[in-house]
């Protein structure tokens, strides 16, 4: 009996982790070819050949390519494109938004997703599975947590463009992508978002002094 209830524990762990834990110090991406194999992850860089250039990533650096209708770009650094973050249960990304950029509803079916706001003003928000939104603008040197799964956006409501850094507690997140889905146009779902905005029933940290 004793046996099966440690048995069911362990499982009860394993099924609420983000992630796999890693079962070594570091575990960088193998470089090269597609594998035959098929994993859950990515095979690891042989340890003779690991340095320290496998933990260091300068993607980030340079703002993404906003010149599109929603004028907005979203970087994503998962452990495939920053071989240090394999096993580790991380993965980074950075939006740039324009003056007007949005990114439209989206969820990260593997993650919960931290977001820092560098520069600019934000209006974000996320819609639990009561159907409840809740919305906030965001300044620099805020933080706004989107928990694992649900929709969520970021409209640029200030003057100027903003810049925002996210942190997700998974190394591979996932994106689904509601227009993909259901094949709603994208001018659409922008003014759906914009909506949001003086929508009621919402829980709100909108002041009057905020820009959106």
């Amino acid at each position: 009996m004793k046996i099966v209830v440690v048995i069911m524990f362990c499982a009860i762990l394993s099924s609420v982790s983000p992630d796999s834990d890693n079962m070594q110090d570091t575990c960088p991406t193998a470089p090269g070819e597609q594998s035959i194999f098929f994993i859950n992850g990515y095979p690891c860089k042989n340890p003779t050949e690991i340095n320290a250039q496998d933990f260091k990533s300068t993607k980030l650096r340079v703002a993404g390519d906003t010149d599109n209708y929603l004028q907005s770009n979203v970087t994503l650094l998962t452990a495939s494109e920053f071989p240090g973050l394999n096993t580790l249960g991380l993965s980074v990304s950075r939006m740039d938004l324009e003056r007007d950029g949005s990114v439209p509803f989206h969820s990260h079916p593997r993650s919960s997703e931290m977001l820092f706001v560098v520069s600019g003003v934000i209006f974000a928000g996320f819609v639990d599975t009561k159907n409840k939104i809740f919305q906030t603008v965001l300044r620099k040197g805020d933080v706004f947590v989107f928990p694992k799964g649900l929709l969520h956006f970021c409209l640029s409501s200030g003057f100027e463009g903003a810049t925002a850094l996210s942190f997700y507690n998974s190394q591979n997140p996932g994106v689904v992508n509601i227009g993909g889905v259901f094949g709603v146009d994208q001018e659409h779902i922008k003014n759906m978002m914009r909506s949001l905005i003086t929508g009621s029933g919402s829980s709100s940290g909108i002041t009057d002094g905020d820009v959106l």
